[in-house]
């Protein structure tokens, strides 16, 4: 598979911190029957960055964007680990010993018992592809992610 192939597209939307805006983000989506896959948020003091998985990010994005909201379309890295404690330990030991500096995650769990799916996001993400692959770590395609 190549690696561009194995990219998320994630959207990553800029969220004033003020009542509601969180809310009118969801909203947007909710009546353009956009089913939301995984999200974090991260947030200062006067904004905030949510970062999205949905089955379509370019309709989201023009959705967002024709009500007022700043949106990037991100590429990430989404891979499946041992939901035991130290999966995580691991995966991160591997980044660790490569030298593998990573810009921010999240994690979420899914039909797959004892699985999980890791989103990673790095500066270079063909050498952390790379990386994975050289470590036996699996690279969980967009499809799968976008289709939980």
């Amino acid at each position: 598979m190549k690696r561009d192939n194995m990219k998320i597209k994630q959207l990553s939307i800029f969220l004033e911190n003020k009542k509601g805006r969180l809310w009118k983000a969801l909203d947007i989506l909710d009546k353009g029957n956009i089913n939301i896959r995984a999200l974090s948020i991260a947030d200062t003091s006067d904004f905030g960055i949510l970062r999205i998985l949905v089955q379509n990010p370019g309709i989201a994005k023009e959705l967002l964007e024709s009500n007022n909201f700043i949106v990037k379309i991100i590429d990430i890295i989404g891979i499946e680990l041992d939901d035991t404690p130290g999966g995580l330990s691991r995966v991160l030991k591997v980044l660790n010993d490569n030298d593998i500096n990573l810009e921010y995650i999240y994690a979420f769990t899914h039909e797959k018992t004892e699985k999980a799916i890791l989103l990673l996001q790095s500066e270079d993400l063909d050498l952390l592809i790379k990386t994975l692959k050289t470590n036996d770590l699996t690279i969980v395609p967009p499809t799968e992610v976008y289709n939980l």
